[in-house]
C-alpha cells in the first residue's frame, strides 16, 4: 500500500518501522463492519487493533494500539 508494490510488501514494511508491533494481512471480508483508520485507493485498508493481553478490538488511537492489520481491495 502506498509505495509497496502489494499489501504483504507493505506489512513487512511496517514491521520493520514500527517494531514491535505486530502488522496482519488479513482478507477484506474478516474486517466487515469495522471502521478503517485509512484507505489507500484501489489498494486496501488499514486498521489499528487493540489488545487486553487476551482480546483484540479495533481502535481509532493509535496509542492504543499494538497491531496494524491491512487488507486488500
Amino acid at each position: 500500500m502506498g509505495e509497496s508494490a502489494t499489501v504483504r510488501a507493505a506489512a513487512a514494511t511496517i514491521r520493520e518501522q514500527f517494531a514491535p508491533l505486530r502488522a496482519l494481512v488479513l482478507d477484506a471480508f474478516d474486517m466487515r463492519g469495522e471502521q478503517p483508520v485509512a484507505q489507500v485507493d484501489g489498494k486496501g485498508a488499514l486498521y489499528l487493533m487493540a489488545t487486553d493481553g487476551h482480546c483484540w478490538s479495533v481502535t481509532r488511537e493509535p496509542d492504543q494500539a499494538s497491531a496494524f492489520v491491512l487488507t486488500p481491495h
